[in-house]
Parts: structure tokens; sequence; C-alpha cells
């Protein structure tokens, strides 16, 4: 049955939407080129798109061409502004930008683990209002939020969770009711950092692949077949509960601590450089674990140590770093096989029953230990399972968290102002 005039509209209207999302300002001639429409209808959409304050003249083609055929229309990016939110247990971050995704304003705040619920919610929310008021944007369309914990696949709702701050739940009431005319949506930080990654870092080319979030704790977020995969419950990729071996006991439904989360969190890796004398100072506003194996990749490259590994040993050796607190290569190399032995114990259960083809080490951690870690990680994988699986570090880091959800909160804003009417 052929489309109605009406669908066929917006259709068509929606098709030169995506098309100055992804090209940039187009010609009239141009979008005709690239749709297919004939000239009449490709003027008529550009006049509705025009008088619906979607799209403006934004310059012209061509340093030699004036007139109709020469205007270069584009999306009026201060048509929505956007905001969005990394939440963390320590604190926020927070971007703003225009509707095609440009950052107009960045800050952060610092919540200590003594903050009350409320404070900490009113020190994040007024975070959200000085950005914006420093971006300009009077009101907000949308707020993307990623935060840890489970988030309900039928809500949205970010579920009550163990271990972190109640603020994180009442945040969401809170912009709520302090945006009231914004649309608020809340995901998992590990899948917001998944998407960020297949977007614009390590799994650009890509369509399945798990990203093992390496980060205060752990996580994973799943895409096959270019769809992240969340699960019934919302729970996909809820790794720190994985039973392992090489911990002192079994996780429980209320505590990971037993799980692989006692192998590869924060305070796990700290534990574990420490055995082998790694140190660090560590950038500004850097997590300790990720500093802590950011020093020993450069340790190893500073002493030429081989990368051939043999269970937990190594063959080569190289002097030490010789700066304040440096550890020698050797001892830099064992800490970095010993941790590469860890990671693959939960890898390799993802990849034994995802069969994906690609795991990338996320956050300030993965993106830390960089090729050395998951060249490491790679290689015991390669002797655990029959499967191929190819192990890349992250290109955003602890930012994909952010990249994801303003992603997120662009992608939502432009579904409800590029809808057709009365959908």
């Amino acid at each position: 049955m052929p489309a109605s005039p009406s669908t066929a509209r917006a259709i068509n209207d929606r098709l030169a939407l995506q098309l100055m999302q992804q090209e940039g300002p187009l010609t009239a001639g141009q979008l005709k080129q690239l749709t297919g429409l004939s000239r009449p209808t490709v003027a008529d959409l550009v006049e509705r798109l025009t008088v619906a304050g979607l799209i403006a003249v934004v310059g012209e083609s061509g340093s030699q061409r004036r007139g109709p055929n020469a205007r270069l229309y584009g999306i009026v990016a201060d048509r929505a502004h956007l905001a969005a939110l990394d939440v963390r247990t320590e604190g926020v971050s927070v971007v703003v930008s225009d509707l095609l995704g440009t950052e107009l304003a960045r800050a952060s705040v610092p919540i200590a683990d003594d903050t009350g619920t409320g404070p900490a919610v009113e020190q994040a929310v007024a975070l959200v209002e000085r950005t914006a008021k420093e971006a300009g944007a009077e009101r907000l369309h949308t707020v993307g939020i990623g935060a840890p914990g489970l988030i309900d696949p039928v809500t949205g709702e970010l579920r009550d969770s163990t271990g972190l701050p109640e603020w994180h739940r009442r945040l969401v009431a809170a912009l709520q009711e302090r945006f009231p005319a914004a649309r608020v949506l809340v995901e998992n930080e590990t899948n917001l950092a998944a998407l960020a990654e297949q977007r614009d870092g390590a799994a650009r080319d890509r369509d399945t692949f798990v990203l093992l979030w390496l980060g205060h704790g752990t996580g994973a977020a799943v895409v096959l077949d270019g769809a992240l995969r969340r699960g019934a419950s919302g729970g996909t990729g809820e790794i720190g509960f994985l039973p392992v071996p090489g911990t002192a006991k079994l996780p429980s439904a209320t505590d990971c601590d037993g799980g692989f989360h006692s192998l590869a969190g924060a305070v796990a890796i700290a534990g574990l450089a420490a055995e082998y004398g790694v140190v660090a100072d560590g950038m500004p506003h850097e997590p300790h674990a990720a500093a802590l194996v950011r020093e020993a990749v450069g340790s190893v490259a500073d002493a030429g140590v081989g990368t051939r590994v043999s269970g937990s040993g190594t063959t080569g050796a190289g002097a030490g770093r010789g700066g304040g607190g440096a550890v020698s290569g050797t001892a830099a190399s064992r800490f970095l096989d010993a941790l590469a032995d860890r990671l693959a114990i939960g890898a390799a259960s993802v990849v034994a029953v995802l069969d994906p083809g690609c795991v990338v080490l996320g956050g300030e951690t993965g993106q830390a230990g960089g090729g050395v870690l998951a060249s490491r990680v790679e290689e015991r994988l390669a002797r655990m399972s029959p499967l191929p699986v190819e192990v890349r570090a992250s290109a955003l880091g602890g930012s994909a968290v952010l990249r994801g959800a303003l992603l997120t909160a662009r992608e939502g804003a432009q579904d409800e102002l590029f809808a057709p009417p009365g959908r």
C-alpha cells in the first residue's frame, strides 16, 4: 500500500534533516542529488522545514555563485539545548550543547562521601543550572544521564542498587523538578561508554563487540549486530558479580565482593600494583588505578622490556625509569602480566558465551593500559578460548560516558523535533 501524501512528506523531511546532520549544510541541488527526489519536492520540503524553524540559510555554496540555487541550508542548532551528565560516586560532570551536539559549556563538581543526600543533590542540580546559564541555554530540551547501577528497561528509571549513594536516585527526580520542560533520559554508564566507543572511539568499525569497563568498579556493555543489549531486567553486563577463581569467596545478590570485581576493581588493581612495587602520582583528576597502570606501561616502554609473556612472567629485562618513585621495567611488566591474567578470566567468560569478536578495555584504566595491556589480554584469551577475539584499548577513556550521554540526549531531542506532526 503506497504511503499517503502526508506520510511521504514526513519521510522526506526526516531524510533531509538526517542528511544535514551527517553532511552539514546542503543546497537544494545537493539535497535533490542525495535524496533522489524531484526538484519541486525538494523545494517544498525546504520551505516546510524553514517555516517550522528547523532549518535556515547559513551561507552560500561557491565563491562565484549567487541566488537561490547557491543557498546552503543547515539545521538551526539553537532550536534546542541539551545537557549530558556523568554521575559517579565521587562527583558529577556536565556538558551543555546545542541540537547538533556542539559543546557550549562544561563543568564538574566533586561530592564527598560524607555529603548528605540533600546537599549532594543540590550541588549536582546547581552545577547543571550554572553550566546551562554559561552556555546561554534559557531552557533545556533533553538531559542525558549516565550513572552506575541498573536501569529498568520498562520505566527507564535508576533502580535501587546496593553500594551506590542515595543521591544518585534522587538526582533524576530533582532534575525533572528543576527543569520540568526537559525530557530526562537515564542510561547505565557502561552502556553509554560503549555507544560512544562505537560512534567515535575504538569500536567504530564493529557492529558486534563487548566493552569491559575498568573504573571504580567493573562492568560490561554488549553490542550485538549494532544494537545495545540491556537484558530482561536491564542487568546485561553486571560482570562484577561473575563468580571467578582467585577470590576468597563467592559474590552474593547484594555484594559483588568475591566476584570479578574483587580481581579487577580499582581497589584490587591498587593492591596488585603494591605487590609489585608500582606507585604513581598520577595526573589531575585521574583515578588512582589508571595512574598505576599508566606508570607501569611507561616503565615498560622506557626500559624496553620484552612483551612476550609466559604465564605471569616475562622475557627480557630493562633498567628502571630512574624517576622519583619509578619502578623497574621488569617489575612493571610483571604487574601488567598479572593484571592481564585477571582481566582475561572475566573476559573469557564473556567471549565463550557471546563470541563478540572484539573486546574493548574501557574506562580510564583501559585507556591507560593502551595496546600494552590489551595485547597481553588478547594473548591470554587466545590460549583460553577457541574463539578468535581482538582486544582493543579504549580511545575515549572515562570521557566516553559523557560523550555517550550527549549522543543519547541529541538523538532523543532530534527524534522528537524531527518527528512527523501528530505522531
